[in-house]
């Protein structure tokens, strides 16, 4: 047998070994993955569009920490902007506060010796979702794109910021980095600790969902707010949910519009019975493909009669759905198939009119830096097209 031959076994193998684990890992993750339903809370909320104004705030939070820090994050790199982060939580460390920092194993751009100097200052690290056996390509995919910050039981916030200079307007390429997100007080903020908690339980093997300290009495806000947390399932349906109901208008903000074959369909319907759907997504890239894998769908709305938008003013990163200014859904969740399928997210549905406006202020903001789209702006690389349709599902 030729060298020729023994490559086409290997490469054949490795196919079918990636198709195999993957069917399987998604089935086990499929009988595993929570399903349960957050009650409506009244918290209060504010919101952040900026991320200098975000960094202000939620260090200077930080610092007035008495008893407990809990974080998540997707990325957090190992930069300026990050060591100012890091050196916060230290000094709470130090200080007695317990710090929980758990940080997406493939997201995490932090060094050893980073890490390192967190554990020696007394902070509890731990890496969520793992790669593990026996299906280790699968696991590999399954992301934890949550965004929690639980300050004392009692302040929270969530959203789409990570921690790093591009989030704070420093990446040349990328800024001013448009994206949002939400500050919290009120009842929420215990589901948002639980939350965090169930994935410091999964990552860290330690559980302190029982432990009443972090569960301060908390009083009831003025705005009606439902957390959604999901693990790949469930989002499909709550998005299907939100679009199926639509009676006058859908807007739809997200860094990568790739949506599922059912959500999709939906969009088109609606726009078949006389909503008015309106999609901005960002006229710059942060990673590759995924805006040509974001092209058929565009192309097929704006010929249904939908305006596309693409963002002007730097990078949008924000990830919000509106519906007929009645309900709004912001948090983590990209509108795309790895979010919908893979990743471990959580939004936040808020029914309350005034706040909606506020976001609506924002969105028509973030309208006016953008430009509207035509199909030619959509027809300029085929063969990218292609390519990113074929591997959609991982972008």
């Amino acid at each position: 047998m030729n060298f020729g031959w023994i490559l086409l076994a290997i490469i054949a193998g490795l196919a079918l070994w990636i198709y195999t684990d993957f069917l399987l890992g998604r089935k086990k993750h499929l009988a595993n993955a929570k399903t349960n339903t957050l009650p409506i809370r009244e918290s209060n909320l504010a919101i952040f569009a900026e991320g200098p104004k975000l960094f202000d705030d939620l260090f200077s939070e930080l610092k007035k920490a008495k008893q407990h820090i809990h974080i998540l994050f997707y990325i957090v790199q190992d930069d300026k902007i990050s060591q100012e982060f890091l050196s916060i939580l230290k000094e709470k460390a130090k200080d007695g506060v317990e710090v929980r920092l758990l940080i997406d194993w493939v997201g995490s751009g932090l060094k050893r010796k980073t890490i390192n100097s967190l554990k020696s200052a007394g902070i509890e690290f731990a890496f969520s979702q793992m790669p593990k056996l026996p299906f280790l390509f699968y696991s590999s995919q399954v992301r934890n794109h949550r965004k929690i910050t639980v300050i004392d039981g009692q302040i929270a916030y969530l959203g789409g910021f990570n921690i790093g200079k591009e989030y704070n307007n420093q990446d040349p390429k990328l800024s001013p980095w448009r994206d949002y997100h939400l500050k919290m007080t009120g009842e929420g903020v215990a589901d948002l600790q639980s939350e965090f908690l169930e994935d410091w339980h999964a990552a860290a093997k330690v559980n302190l969902l029982q432990n009443k300290a972090y569960f301060p009495a908390l009083e009831k806000g003025k705005i009606r707010q439902q957390l959604v947390p999901t693990e790949g399932i469930l989002l499909e349906e709550m998005m299907s949910d939100l679009i199926s109901k639509a009676k006058a208008s859908i807007f739809i903000g997200t860094p990568y519009f790739i949506p599922s074959k059912r959500v999709f369909n939906l969009l088109r319907n609606a726009i078949t019975r006389g909503v008015s759907v309106t999609v901005l997504v960002p006229l710059v890239s942060d990673h590759v493909l995924v805006k040509e894998a974001s092209y058929p769908y565009l192309r097929t709305l704006i010929k249904d009669g939908a305006e596309v938008y693409q963002y002007l003013n730097g990078f949008y990163h924000a990830k919000v759905l509106m519906v007929d200014d009645e309900v709004c859904d912001i948090g983590t969740a990209n509108f795309d198939k790895r979010s919908m399928f893979l990743n471990y997210e959580l939004n936040c549905l808020i029914y309350d009119g005034d706040f909606i406006k506020k976001v609506k202020r924002i969105m028509t903001e973030d309208i006016m830096n953008s430009r509207k789209a035509a199909l030619d702006d959509f027809n300029r690389a085929l063969l990218k097209e292609k390519a990113a349709s074929t591997i959609s599902y991982f972008l």
